[in-house]
């Protein structure tokens, strides 16, 4: 089966409600899907996994989609072959990448996914797509087991990525800068996602949704821009 994700940068953007940018893609996107698992686990400002499904249930019951939250399961396991797809809220990634170690899901959910039932991921829930966790924004509040995530894509994602103020007077590093240090010890690529776009992965293809263009970071090579017109399928061969 095809492997279907969406890899969102940011779950809500400036003046709209939670997810609601995202509405016009997402029947097409979980076509065929009437129960989704929700994996609230990074609980952005310490919200509850119960709050946090709530939130994702209210949007998706505008699509007559069915939510529940992962850890209202007996098991994971238990979860994940009860939905039709899977959504991993935003927060942070650290708190969210233990968990899934530590609750042994890594592995379960690979596999449903490969076996083609859709995945989207926001902020948090996108870092966990890629190679490692490395190039997340979120402080380490937690010590995960390890780095390693989901691994559906071989690259690694920088969800909210922003370009440099040439007018700020800030003096910290750059999300540029940053990769940059990345890219001294690891060889991937990171595809930084500024707010409102996203990544398609439909089998051996990659598109970009939005209207904003995507910047690439290769290692040992000058970052580029890309933009939805492109293709991005060549990031499945890094």
């Amino acid at each position: 089966m095809a492997k279907h994700l969406f890899i969102v940068s940011t779950s809500t953007v400036h003046g709209k409600k939670y997810l609601e940018y995202l509405a016009p893609k997402l029947p097409e996107f979980y076509a065929g899907c009437t129960k989704i698992l929700f994996i609230p686990y990074a609980r952005p400002g310490g919200i509850s996994h119960d709050d946090y499904t709530q939130r994702a249930a209210e949007f998706f019951s505008t699509l007559n989609i069915e939510v529940r939250g992962i850890h209202t399961f007996e098991t994971p396991e238990d979860g994940i072959n009860w939905a039709d797809g899977f959504f991993t809220g935003g927060g942070n990634t650290f708190v969210l990448i233990k968990a899934l170690h530590e609750g042994n899901i890594i592995e379960p959910l690979r596999a449903a996914v490969e076996s083609g039932k859709p995945y989207m991921g926001s902020s948090a829930g996108s870092n966990i797509t890629g190679i490692s966790v490395s190039t997340t924004n979120d402080m380490p509040i937690v010590y995960p087991p390890s780095f390693e995530a989901l691994q559906f894509v071989p690259f690694n994602i920088n969800p909210h990525y922003l370009d440099p103020d040439p007018g700020s007077k800030h003096m910290g590093e750059t999300r540029e800068t940053r990769i940059k240090e990345f890219h001294v010890y690891n060889n991937q690529p990171v595809v930084g996602l500024r707010e409102g776009s996203a990544l398609e992965v439909h089998g051996n293809t990659i598109s970009l949704w939005g209207e904003l263009s995507a910047r690439i970071f290769e290692k040992d090579k000058t970052p580029y821009e890309l933009s939805p017109e492109d293709d991005f399928s060549f990031l499945l061969n890094a």
